[in-house]
C-alpha cells in the first residue's frame, strides 16, 4: 500500500502519475501486436495455435464454436438458484437498456427543411466474456443483453475453454440465456483479432465490445478501425471517497473487492480528508486480506495497487476524483449526490454507504463494463444506444434549396470545389430553363 498525504512534498507529483496511468503497460501492448498480426495473417491456424499455447487446449477449428450439446448440458449443470439469479439480472439489464433506446426523430427548422436522424441496429457485434482466473458470468449479461435489448441480429459471444476443452457452465448459461447466437471457445487477444478480422470459422463482426485485461485492452486498441469498439477497458478499479463518517470495514471491504479480480494490475484507491478513517481503512484491509481466497491476486495488488490519499478537504477530493476519472467511483459523505455533481468524470458512480460496486457488478441495471486508466474522460460505459448506427436525414424542397443556393455555390468556390459549386447550380439552371420553356 501507498500512502499520499496532502503534507507530503511530493504530494502532487504522486497524484499526477495516478491520473497518468496507462490502460495497457507498453510490454504488454507489445506482446498483444504479435498475437493479433499472428491471426491477421493465418487465421484458424495462428487462433488454435494460440489456445493451445495460452489456454493449454489442443483445440480442432470444428470445435471452436460451441455446439447445442454442450449448451444443453451446461444449463443442466447450472442449479436453479444461479439460473434464477442469472435471469434476474437480465431481467434489470434489459429495463434499464430499454430506457436507452434511441428514436427516430423529424424536424422542420426552417421553411422547406426537413432534418432528423434514424437509427439502425448493427447487424453483427461481438461481446467478449473474461474466463482467467475467474469466470466472470455477470460480464456475459452485461454485454450480450444489452446489444439484445437493441435488437441485435447476430451477438458473437467468445471465453476462454477450461482445461477441458468446455466453457465454465454457469458463464455458457447466461450467454445464450441473454441473447448470444453463437460462443466460441477463445480468449485474450487471440479472440480479440479473430472478431476483427475473422476467419474461416469466424466470421468478422461490426463491433466488440467487453471488458477484459491488458492484452485485451491492448488488442482493442490495436484492432480499431477494421472494427468499432465501446473502448480501451483494462484492469479494474475502484476509488472510494470518504468522510468521517464512514465505516472503515465496509470501506476496506469494497476496496478488497476490486483487488481480488485476478491481474495483479487492479488498483484500489481510497480519497479521504481524515487521516484517522485512512488508517483505520488501512488496519481493515490487512486484517479482511487475510481471510480471503484469491491471495495470490490480492497480494500482488496489495503491494502495488492499493492507494491511500488523505486531502485536505472533500473540495480537494472532488477534484482528485475528476482528475482521477476512476472506472468505479464510490461516494461516502454527506450528501453523495451534491458530491457527485461536481466529478468531471467517471465511469459510474455509487452513491451513499448502501451502494456497494458489486451492485452493479452483478445485479442493479447498468452494464458493467466501463472505461478505466482515467479514460472515462472521453469513453463511458456500455449502453445500449452502443449498438445502433446513427444516420442524419435531410430533405429540402425546390423553395428551400434555391434560398441556401448562393450560399452553397460561396462555400463551394471559397474551398475550391467547382463540382460541388455545380451540384448546387444545376438545379438553379435547371429551374430557370423549366420556367423559360413555359
Amino acid at each position: 500500500m501507498k500512502i499520499i498525504d496532502c503534507t507530503d512534498a511530493d504530494y502532487a507529483q504522486a497524484l499526477q502519475s495516478l491520473y497518468t496511468r496507462p490502460a495497457c503497460p507498453p510490454e504488454i501492448e507489445e506482446r498483444a501486436k504479435a498475437i493479433v498480426e499472428e491471426v491477421r495473417l493465418h487465421g484458424d491456424k495462428a487462433v488454435l495455435a494460440q489456445i493451445a499455447k495460452f489456454d493449454g487446449v489442443k483445440l480442432t477449428a470444428a470445435k471452436l464454436k460451441v455446439s447445442d450439446a454442450e449448451i444443453k448440458a451446461a444449463k443442466a449443470a447450472v442449479p436453479k438458484k444461479t439460473r434464477d439469479a442469472v435471469k434476474h439480472a437480465i431481467a434489470n439489464i434489459r429495463k434499464f437498456s430499454s430506457m436507452q433506446i434511441p428514436k427516430n426523430w423529424l424536424s422542420k427548422p426552417r421553411p422547406g427543411v426537413t432534418l432528423g436522424e434514424q437509427f439502425t441496429p448493427m447487424d453483427r457485434v461481438g461481446c467478449y466474456v473474461p474466463g482467467g482466473t475467474a469466470p466472470l458470468v455477470s460480464s456475459a449479461v452485461h454485454t450480450v443483453a444489452v446489444a439484445k435489448t437493441a435488437g441485435v441480429r447476430e451477438i458473437v459471444a467468445a471465453t476462454p475453454p477450461r482445461k477441458d476443452g468446455t466453457v465454465n457452465p454457469a458463464t455458457l448459461y447466461a450467454l445464450v440465456e441473454a441473447g448470444a447466437t453463437t460462443v466460441y471457445k477463445m480468449g485474450g487477444a487471440t479472440a480479440v483479432a479473430a472478431l476483427a478480422y475473422g476467419t474461416k470459422t469466424v466470421p468478422a463482426v461490426e463491433k466488440i465490445v467487453g471488458p477484459g485485461n491488458a492484452y485485451v485492452a491492448a488488442a482493442k486498441r490495436l484492432v480499431y478501425g477494421r472494427v468499432a469498439i465501446d473502448m480501451v477497458a483494462g484492469p479494474s478499479e475502484v476509488m472510494v471517497v470518504a468522510d468521517g463518517s464512514v465505516d472503515p470495514a465496509w470501506t476496506a471491504a469494497d476496496m478488497l473487492a476490486q483487488a481480488e479480480h485476478g491481474s495483479g494490475l487492479e488498483q484500489a484507491v481510497l480519497v479521504t480528508d481524515s487521516k484517522k478513517v485512512l488508517k483505520a481503512v488501512q488496519k481493515q484491509m490487512l486484517e479482511q486480506s487475510k481471510t480471503l481466497l484469491r491471495q495470490g491476486p490480492l497480494q500482488k495488488v496489495l503491494a502495488n495497487g492499493i492507494f491511500l490519499i488523505r486531502c485536505s478537504s472533500m473540495d480537494e477530493a472532488a477534484e482528485i476524483a475528476g482528475k482521477f476519472a476512476p472506472e468505479h467511483l464510490e461516494v461516502h459523505c454527506a450528501d453523495p449526490r451534491k458530491f457527485a455533481r461536481r466529478v468531471g468524470a467517471a465511469g459510474a458512480i455509487f452513491l451513499g454507504p448502501w451502494t456497494p460496486e458489486p451492485a452493479g457488478d452483478f445485479t442493479a441495471g447498468p452494464s458493467h463494463v466501463l472505461p478505466t486508466a482515467g479514460t472515462a474522460k472521453f469513453f463511458h460505459g456500455i449502453s445500449a444506444i452502443d449498438f445502433f448506427r446513427r444516420s442524419s436525414l435531410l430533405e429540402y424542397t425546390q423553395a428551400a434549396l434555391e434560398a441556401e443556393l448562393d450560399d452553397i455555390e460561396l462555400f463551394a468556390q471559397t474551398e475550391g470545389l467547382d463540382a460541388h459549386g455545380r451540384s448546387a447550380s444545376i438545379r438553379r439552371n435547371a429551374t430557370k430553363k423549366k420556367a423559360s420553356s413555359k
